[in-house]
């Protein structure tokens, strides 16, 4: 099972997200440590795809990301949808990362 993995273009180490309940605290995690709302999530795979969740009381925004950090699309849900997202199923294959915090 892997630990982390390395991102070389951008050299940052990115760490698995382990269940569905960890994304909440990830999220509150990087926006207080950074001051930037939201975090990015990967799915590892051939295309890398990146999204950012910003986590609200009632549900989440969801945005994709291009390679320059602009968000494409836009989702909102309710936290009782989030399972069917493609995030979702990327964490249930193992497949979901998050870069580590940088100060």
């Amino acid at each position: 099972m892997f630990t982390s993995i390395k991102e070389h273009a951008a050299h940052h180490t990115m760490l698995p997200v382990r269940a569905a309940a960890d994304i909440e605290y990830l999220v509150k995690e990087s926006e207080v440590m950074t001051g930037r709302p939201g975090r990015e999530f990967v799915i590892a795979g051939a295309d890398r795809l990146v999204y950012r969740i910003q986590w609200q009381p009632i549900g989440c925004k969801v945005e994709r990301l291009d390679r320059g950090g602009s968000a494409i699309s836009t989702h909102y849900m309710l936290h009782s949808e989030f399972h069917t997202h493609a995030l979702s199923e990327a964490l249930r294959s193992g497949q979901l990362f998050t870069p580590a915090v940088d100060l």
